[in-house]
């Protein structure tokens, strides 16, 4: 596959100004538009706020609007880049809100990495949006950042990074396990990498039973006799890599039958020849994966990457924007395991009979995909734990 490469000049001009602009909703042509928009009309509006604050749910944008929250530490294939140079990133994230879940949504970058700061920061402004989606910053300060977050706030809150590629990731799985025709109780995966995405991943995994899960840091695999571990890692130690191998990516490949590469690691030469027949590979680095498809296909049954130039994308937008409109629409206050769960069944079962190797999640342009996660979202939030 390919596509038409694109200039540097047609990308500046496009992003020229920014990506985003605010519209009003209503004509604002003639004095009586603007005495119902702004003074005197919206007065009235505020008054009955002040006097009944929830509904501010029913007459602000607050209620529908998605803050995507990043302090640019940890941006994909860009690293530690800052507020200021992250903001592009998040300007296409609120675009994609809008565009896929039909969300309103506003970048906000701070100027600051300090997790007590950024909380404080949400808190004050909670009054102003609706759910918030935290992006691009860096583990292991992300796992205590959500988790605080999801305590401190009265609103749906998600790491995207974490979550958004876990659920991909699974809904991916799902459908290349009934490629392979393997069960998910008997399979073995690898992880490589064992930052925000590569831990989520791990998480969802377990939940929904997969037999074994190595994980793979930068040091090797983690198991429960290595002593430098940070406590995020230190759990996932003893719940994974039930036999404890010792060793670097090539080792833990031994007898799998899933790679999982959520790093920028590249795979030594031969690595994937030690991993089962008709084995699953999951090169999700982004734009370089772990392994090119082309070699991987020698190996593996089923490929898939991050990329938008070969088959089987593991886009997250394929998952956020129907999470988070999901959340939403049913008024949860937290997105729960169970409502992930849902989200990656959603997109699996999208592919239907048309599944193949190289068809085993829908396209992020397929229209249906939002509504059908958003479905199931609002479905498994009337759980009585949502």
């Amino acid at each position: 596959m390919s596509t038409t490469p694109i200039s540097n000049d047609e990308i500046f001009q496009e992003h020229r100004g920014g990506k985003l602009r605010i519209e009003s909703k209503l004509p604002l042509t003639s004095k009586r538009d603007l005495s119902i928009a702004y003074t005197p009309g919206v007065a009235q509006v505020s008054r009955a706020i002040a006097a009944e604050p929830e509904l501010a749910k029913e007459y602000t944008w607050a209620q529908r609007l998605v803050v995507v929250v990043s302090d640019g530490t940890a941006v994909l294939g860009l690293g530690d880049i800052g507020a200021s140079a992250s903001l592009p990133v998040m300007e296409g994230k609120a675009a994609l809100f809008r565009e896929f879940g039909g969300l309103d949504s506003i970048p906000l970058v701070l100027n600051t990495t300090n997790v007590d700061e950024i909380i404080e920061t949400l808190i004050r402004l909670r009054p102003s949006f609706g759910a918030v989606n935290l992006e691009d910053i860096s583990a292991p300060r992300c796992f205590e950042l959500e988790q605080r977050l999801i305590e401190a706030l009265d609103c749906p809150v998600m790491h995207d990074d974490q979550h958004g590629t876990a659920v991909v990731v699974l809904a991916a799985l799902i459908n290349a396990l009934r490629v392979t025709d393997r069960a998910i109780g008997d399979t073995r995966v690898v992880v490589s990498g064992a930052g925000a995405a590569g831990i989520a991943v791990t998480e969802i995994l377990l939940a929904v039973g997969v037999a074994d899960v190595i994980l793979v840091d930068s040091r090797g695999t983690i198991h429960r006799d290595r002593t430098d571990l940070t406590p995020t890692k230190a759990h996932y130690a003893a719940v994974t890599n039930s036999e404890t191998v010792v060793g670097d990516v090539v080792d833990a490949l031994e007898g799998a039958d899933v790679f999982v590469g959520v790093s920028s690691a590249k795979l030594p030469d031969g690595a994937l020849e030690r991993m089962n027949p008709n084995a699953i590979v999951f090169a999700l680095s982004n734009p370089d994966p772990e392994v090119m498809p082309e070699v991987a296909a020698e190996h593996a049954a089923v490929v898939a990457t991050g990329r938008s130039d070969y088959p089987n994308q593991i886009n997250n937008v394929l998952a956020f924007p129907g999470i988070f409109r999901g959340a939403l629409d049913s008024g949860a206050r937290r997105i729960t395991q169970d409502m992930k769960l849902a989200a990656a069944h959603a997109i699996a079962d999208l592919v239907g009979d048309d599944l193949a190797a190289d068809y085993v999640v829908p396209s992020p342009l397929d229209p249906r995909v939002a509504e059908a996660v958003a479905a199931a979202v609002g479905e498994a939030a009337k759980a009585p734990t949502a």
